[in-house]
């Protein structure tokens, strides 16, 4: 397998079985952010050094024509929405699972771009503390955020529209979950003091004034209540952007939101989640909502309140899980379900459900599978349903 962490696998099993010994035998062990410093320094720097001649691209840069929006609205097409082929010019109709490429995704993959550009230099400077990578970073930020010429207004009016049908979905909502690394990036960048304060005000109004509309306007309050992936998401969006704004009413909300809905509704007494095992896509979206739940758990749980450890009255918790997945993420061959009806040869990759099990239960097993799995694709259909790329972002507090 070709390692991209370090130079050789010699020294991969080095750094690795170093960290095992940390987990197994250190009366003070290190601390989570070092575990995982130690595992992605590399990859990180390389990955930052990529992007820091990057320019600033926003969403104003890709005039989407069926748009009802402005400019400055975010706009997508269903992705499993296709033209009806006996009446071509009749609405659209829908292929679970099947993901038409002729739909409108620029802003979705411009947005992908600014959550892989802040993620990969804001984790370089935590790594570092090299001030040219937040210096990269801010005009992207203040391009997103600040700028009134380029910036995004802060809804999801027009996401996820259908040709024929609706101009916009409360279920598009989704779409911005690529918005939770670019929050925890500039929350990173507040933290540096290497930003104005009146810019960073900006941008934490930004996603205040966003937050409000996901968990007031219809569409956020039906995307919350949609029961499976797309309300788990919900919650992991309202809770990464609530941190970034120090909003603890939102934080204590999404806290009780997994322990009385999430949890107890969308996992069974097995571990698994029978509202994702019967998509066309039940492995894919199987990994994808356990990988929210962890997100969404990294993000609110406390000292006091540990959603890690959390059981439901009827003995349901995220280890659980992680323990029904954890067969079938080491050995896909052993899947006892359908197969996804795209991208069935992309998944696994680098779980954070994984890596966060490894790190909360201590587990070396789930450390060395998060290892040696391969590296997140960059196709964009992987992209869309990985939202957490950078999982320095995720430990440090």
């Amino acid at each position: 397998m070709e390692h991209l962490l370090f130079k050789s696998r010699f020294s991969v099993e080095i750094c690795l079985g170093a960290i095992c010994i940390f987990f197994l035998t250190c009366s003070t062990p290190k601390s989570d952010f070092d575990i995982v410093s130690d595992l992605e320094k590399t990859r990180i720097t390389e990955e930052a050094h990529s992007y820091l001649g990057a320019q600033p691209i926003t969403i104003t840069s890709y005039i989407a024509e069926r748009s009802a929006g402005s400019i400055h609205d975010f706009y997508s097409e269903g992705d499993y929405w296709w033209p009806n082929p006996k009446y071509p010019d009749s609405a659209y109709i829908r292929k679970d699972g099947l993901s038409n490429p002729d739909n409108f995704v620029a802003h979705r993959k411009v947005m992908i771009r600014l959550s892989l550009i802040s993620g990969a230099l804001a984790s370089a400077y935590l790594v570092t503390e090299d001030e040219k990578y937040i210096e990269a970073l801010l005009p992207h930020l203040k391009a997103w955020f600040v700028n009134p010429d380029t910036k995004m207004n802060p809804n999801l009016l027009y996401a996820q529209a259908i040709k024929g049908r609706v101009t916009g979905r409360g279920i598009g909502i989704i779409d911005t979950i690529h918005l939770i690394e670019v929050a925890k990036a500039a929350r990173v960048v507040g933290q540096s003091k290497l930003i104005a304060e009146v810019d960073f005000e900006k941008i934490k109004q930004w996603f205040s004034d966003y937050t409000h509309w996901l968990t007031t306007h219809s569409f956020g309050e039906k995307e919350r209540d949609n029961g499976n992936n797309h309300s788990v998401c919900w919650a992991m969006q309202v809770a990464a952007f609530a941190e970034l704004t120090e909003d603890e009413n939102q934080l204590e909300y999404c806290r009780m939101f997994f322990k009385d809905v999430l949890l107890p509704e969308q996992m069974t007494k097995d571990g698994s989640f029978p509202k994702e095992l019967s998509r066309t896509k039940p492995y894919g979206y199987s990994i994808f909502n356990l990988d929210a739940m962890f997100g969404l758990a990294q993000i609110v749980s406390t000292e006091e309140d540990n959603l890690f450890f959390y059981n439901t009255e009827n003995g349901k918790n995220l280890k659980l899980g992680l323990e029904f997945l954890y067969p079938y993420l080491d050995d896909k061959s052993k899947w006892p379900y359908q197969k996804d009806v795209m991208y069935w040869e992309d998944w696994p990759t680098k779980q954070p459900s994984i890596l966060f099990g490894a790190l909360q239960y201590s587990d070396v097993t789930y450390l060395e599978l998060w290892e040696r799995l391969p590296e997140i694709s960059g196709k964009q259909e992987i992209l869309r349903n990985m939202p957490i790329r950078h999982p320095m972002l995720w430990i440090k507090k």
